[in-house]
């Protein structure tokens, strides 16, 4: 297995838990019947059911853990959250998955297979709602596309839903651009075979670009190829629209704590998985997609602030030796997966709007394939205001699940509205609360490099 050193993995543990849960041990709760086991694959699983069960079961998708470090089921994201829906009748389950990693392929037969046990240790839901994180999230929309007849309804939260090939190439055009301009062609950007020398080369690099004004410079026009947010901490405001040193400032912390150990690093567990590189650049025009970024204007005034000739950086970019996919690793990773738009079931979908990891804008890059199926009469999208990944609070989780719910309850959206939400959201109090509410309305930018059923 992968082993990442603990400092690049401990950063990434701490970018991808979720924002401000309880320290400490999840104490039982009264009443509440605790089922665990394993399944034939390794896969273990965790099922809580309170003595006043609703009848409604809770499918909870973890996300990323990354391969050697400890891997236990989860049937919730966090305690506040857990004690809440135990506390309101609501059954909660959950597997580990089979395996660390990228384990979309292990994790969906995986959670059926819970949805199986609890039938058999409980008995049948009257209905299911999947639910997950990250890229829980992404498995949570694979299980409603593959098994739609299991579910009632879906919250997919800070989820990897413009599917696998968008996201990860995507993340190739950010390490093209970084080691074209910045690490002399130097790493490996797919096929690695030393994940550690790597990301060690990476960071390096990185940390010496961040010194100069032209490193500074390309650090931001890599990170644009990615829509790489420039606001970092979720407990800081914002940087202004024209502070762009702050927002360089602040995906540099993006690219070193967080984006650069998945690119340079935890790629090479996909494609041991895919059995070879599943991501190209063949055809992209560099200067059209930094047109395309939410970016541009930072990446314009820092080149300019440089001295530097973004037209001549981009002209070195798009006459670079470009990355083929091959065809097995590519065939793996649709199929683990991309997203067909086929839903028939309520699907409410939640993001940051400051998410370096995965980008706000993979919520459009979902919607899109949807409108493409449907009218999107049962897609509903809802955004909070805030940096970081996953980074919401309980309060806002419940509110959003109660909204979902309460779809289900009447058979038709009330107005989903940032108001309506914040609103809920204050009126659960301050123990879950840790922040305000920020639920914002909030249109992300298009996918810079979409790939769904529809357009492939």
């Amino acid at each position: 297995m992968l082993r990442l050193n603990h400092r690049a993995g401990s950063l990434v543990i701490s970018i991808v838990a979720m924002l401000l849960s309880v320290v400490g041990d999840v104490h039982a709760q009264a009443g509440v019947k605790t089922f665990t086991g394993s399944f034939a694959d390794g896969a273990t699983y965790l099922i809580d059911v309170p003595a006043n069960w609703n009848g409604t079961l809770l499918l909870y998708s973890h996300g990323y853990v990354i391969p050697g470090t400890p891997n236990p089921a989860h049937d919730v994201g966090d305690p506040l959250t857990r004690s809440y829906l135990l506390s309101n009748g609501y059954a909660l389950a959950g597997s580990s998955y089979a395996t660390t990693g990228w384990a979309v392929e292990q994790a969906l037969p995986d959670q059926i297979a819970v949805l199986d046990t609890f039938n058999s240790l409980v008995g049948q839901p009257s209905r299911t709602i999947a639910w997950g994180h990250s890229l829980g999230g992404m498995v949570t929309a694979g299980l409603v596309q593959r098994f739609p007849e299991r579910f009632s309804a879906a919250l997919p939260m800070c989820g990897v839903l413009a599917g696998g090939v968008g996201t990860w190439n995507v993340a190739l055009d950010v390490e093209f651009a970084f080691n074209v301009l910045l690490a002399q062609g130097t790493l490996q950007v797919v096929n690695i075979t030393d994940p550690l020398l790597n990301l060690g080369l990476a960071e390096a690099a990185l940390n010496t670009a961040q010194s100069t004004p032209q490193g500074r410079a390309r650090i931001a026009l890599a990170a644009a190829l990615g829509d790489t947010p420039g606001w970092f901490d979720p407990l800081s405001p914002r940087p202004g629209a024209m502070d762009f040193a702050a927002q360089e400032a602040n995906q540099f912390l993006w690219l070193q704590q967080v984006d650069f150990p998945f690119v340079f690093a935890l790629r090479a567990d996909l494609e041991l998985r895919a059995q070879g590189n599943p991501s190209w650049n063949t055809g992209v025009d560099y200067r059209k997609q930094l047109e395309r970024s939410v970016d541009l204007a930072e990446v314009v005034a820092l080149y300019e602030e440089a001295g530097l000739s973004l037209d001549a950086d981009l002209e070195s970019l798009n006459q670079a030796a470009r990355i083929k996919a091959d065809s097995t690793p590519l065939a793996y990773l649709r199929r683990n997966i991309i997203f067909d738009g086929q839903i028939s079931i309520p699907v409410l979908t939640m993001h940051t709007t400051g998410d370096g990891l995965v980008a706000v804008e993979e919520e459009r890059a979902y919607g899109h394939a949807i409108r493409l199926a449907h009218d999107r009469r049962w897609l509903r999208q809802v955004f909070v205001y805030r940096a970081g990944h996953c980074k919401f609070t309980p309060a806002e989780t419940i509110a959003a699940f109660d909204t979902l719910v309460e779809r289900l309850n009447t058979g038709k959206w009330r107005e989903v509205n940032p108001q309506s939400l914040n609103q809920a959201a204050s009126a659960l109090g301050s123990e879950f609360n840790i922040l305000p509410p920020e639920f914002i309305e909030f249109e992300p930018a298009p996918f810079l490099r979409p790939f769904n059923a529809f357009r492939h």
